[in-house]
């Protein structure tokens, strides 16, 4: 797991420059929603403490940084932490339109790989290089090699993991013993199909599968994308045209689609991570193809039902040798953040070494961020509650490639999303049109015929500012 330098990124064609302007009103729009009330003024107190604010997504890791930021604050009694904490969905949208705008809402923002090369590019970010490497025991070279290439621009990291993840398929040992059936060490989409439709057993209350269908491109799209690439479908071709309804695209989304209206779990046009893992977890699913922070829910006691009855294998497969995603929780600070240095002082504990430690010590070694760092893998005592999952997720993580992410050639990169900045608007529309076909409202072919218009009209700049 030694270091690396990461190699520069490839920049952006000018037409995606300007794609950020044209997505900023509709996410505009989000901030008006319900539960995404604003942080309220910034600033230092008379009393000489800075209060820092931090916009987080609502997941079980971040959870557990918001219960233990008390010990942060004992240590750093001149700097107040304030979380406002949000869905996925309407973080990235809030996010995004405060730092876009230069709002100054926010001192820490939580993004990922796909938001960080393309912000550094747009000069909205802090390069985070020289305070990484100027803080003692810090070690950034220790992040794992893949994270901190997809969170760095010009060899400089312009965010920081939090945790890091691909996905995998996890499955109830225990019913496939009942069942009769074996799960190969590298299925297929295919032969999962064949699984859950043994295992599917509504009356018992067993779901086959379970698949996120909620819409949002971090939703269904994730891992919608990851069979789509597989499958030999792709979002273009080399020249830019959209591919959504081509036969190999089609044939993908027609294949989840019916998986999971045959055998997924009840209402599945409205799940996300965070119903599979309750259902999985309560014993009502029997596979689940995720991202491989699942862990983190399935092999917790106090959350699961299923702890020592989950076996884990790679992200199935059918035209590809791998398909699992790559992607980064991550924290970075906006470049007109007025308390940087506190700012920092927060992040680099919460991303750090000692914090892995505290979080295992404090909350239990399942509920460590899995994904970020090497020396995490090294614990003794990690090791020992990560065995079921430690070399699968490693494995995952590994053999994720945004440089190549289908099989086909294609003029982006990004696994389970496109690398441009029109695509947070795009890929809310397709995704929409996705959980509708998912819900029966329409079908596949109509879905992706509206799709396909959706997707040339970003093409089609792209090919206009090759010329």
């Amino acid at each position: 797991m030694e270091g690396t330098v990461a190699p520069p990124r490839t920049p952006l064609p000018r037409a995606g420059l300007r794609g950020w302007l044209s997505i900023l009103f509709a996410l505009l729009v989000v901030l008006a929603l319900p539960g995404c009330a604003g942080a309220g003024a910034l600033g230092g107190g008379g009393d000489g403490v800075t209060t820092v604010t931090v916009a987080i997504v609502s997941n079980s890791q971040m959870k557990d940084a918001i219960e233990l930021v008390p010990e942060f604050e004992k240590a750093h009694p001149n700097i107040r932490v304030k979380f406002v904490s949000l869905s996925e969905n309407q973080a990235r949208a809030k996010i995004t339109a405060s730092v876009a705008t230069e709002g100054n809402e926010f001192d820490v923002v939580m993004i990922s790989n796909y938001e960080t090369p393309q912000w550094a590019q747009n000069g909205w970010l802090t390069d985070l290089q020289p305070l990484a490497d100027a803080t003692p025991g810090y070690d950034p070279q220790d992040f794992l090699p893949k994270v901190r290439e997809a969170l760095s621009y010009q060899g400089h990291l312009y965010s920081v993991p939090f945790y890091g993840e691909s996905s995998f398929l996890a499955y109830r040992k225990d019913l496939f013993a009942k069942a009769g059936l074996t799960m190969p060490e590298h299925p297929t989409w295919t032969q999962v199909r064949d699984f859950a439709a043994r295992l599917h057993d509504p009356k018992a209350g067993v779901s086959g599968i379970c698949l996120r269908g909620l819409p949002g491109w971090g939703e269904v799209l994730a891992p919608l994308d990851t069979v789509i690439n597989t499958f030999g479908g792709s979002w273009y071709d080399t020249n830019w045209n959209a591919q959504l309804n081509s036969p190999a695209t089609a044939q993908a989304v027609d294949f989840y689609v019916n998986l999971l209206r045959n055998y997924g779990e009840p209402g599945p046009a409205g799940a996300s991570f965070g119903e599979c893992g309750n259902l999985f977890g309560q014993g009502n699913v029997a596979m689940w193809y995720d991202a491989t922070s699942v862990v983190n829910v399935l092999e917790d006691p106090e959350q699961s039902k299923v702890v020592g009855n989950v076996g884990y294998v790679p992200a199935p497969v059918e035209k590809t040798a791998h398909s699992g995603w790559l992607y980064s929780w991550s924290l970075a600070i906006p470049k007109i953040s007025q308390h940087t240095d506190a700012a920092w002082q927060f992040m680099s504990w919460m991303t750090s070494k000692d914090y892995m430690h505290l979080v295992g010590n404090k909350l239990g070694w399942s509920h460590v961020p899995p994904g970020s760092r090497a020396s995490t893998y090294q614990i003794p005592e990690y090791r020992k509650a990560a065995a079921p999952y430690l070399q699968p997720t490693l494995d995952a993580m590994n053999n994720a490639d945004e440089q190549r992410p289908t099989a086909v050639p294609v003029p982006y990169t990004g696994i389970q999303f496109v690398a441009i900045p029109e695509f947070q608007d795009l890929g809310t529309r397709v995704s929409q049109q996705v959980s509708a076909a998912i819900a029966g409202q329409v079908s596949v072919a109509e879905a992706l015929e509206q799709s396909q218009k959706y997707a040339q009209t970003v093409g089609d700049t792209y090919r206009e500012a090759r010329r």
